[in-house]
């Protein structure tokens, strides 16, 4: 079968039935990334620090699939208040400097862990 599952040590993966990421052929299908610090199982502080750490979490797993940020087709941001919005796009502007995927962000009622972001994303492979 020409499907992977992508599963990076250091990724935190929830006691859920889901794989981190899944690679088909070319493409990487990467769940929901949230804020959770790998070395410390614990959420970062307040939105600024907590999509950074989404960020960082989607990076990892996407590097670990064969494919990188400047290879991101399309993000999903999930977010917990829309007030948030324009602090969170600071940071990931900074993450996707040049050509950006296309992107939804959605305010939601509830994350796990009550996190105020989770973001996720559909990539093409590098490698």
């Amino acid at each position: 079968m020409l499907k992977t599952v992508i599963a990076p040590p250091s990724v935190t993966v929830p006691n859920v039935p889901l794989s981190p990421a899944i690679a088909y052929k070319d493409l990487v299908f990467v769940s929901g990334q949230l804020p959770i610090d790998p070395a410390t199982g614990l959420l970062a502080e307040g939105i600024t620090a907590q999509t950074r750490a989404s960020l960082d979490n989607l990076r990892t797993v996407l590097e670990a699939a064969g494919a990188s940020m400047q290879s991101v087709l399309k993000t999903t941001v999930f977010l917990k208040n829309m007030d948030d919005f324009g602090a969170m796009n600071t940071v990931y502007a900074a993450a996707f400097e040049t050509d950006p995927p296309a992107r939804s962000a959605i305010e939601v009622a509830r994350l796990p862990k009550d996190a105020l972001v989770e973001i996720e994303a559909v990539a093409a492979r590098v490698n």
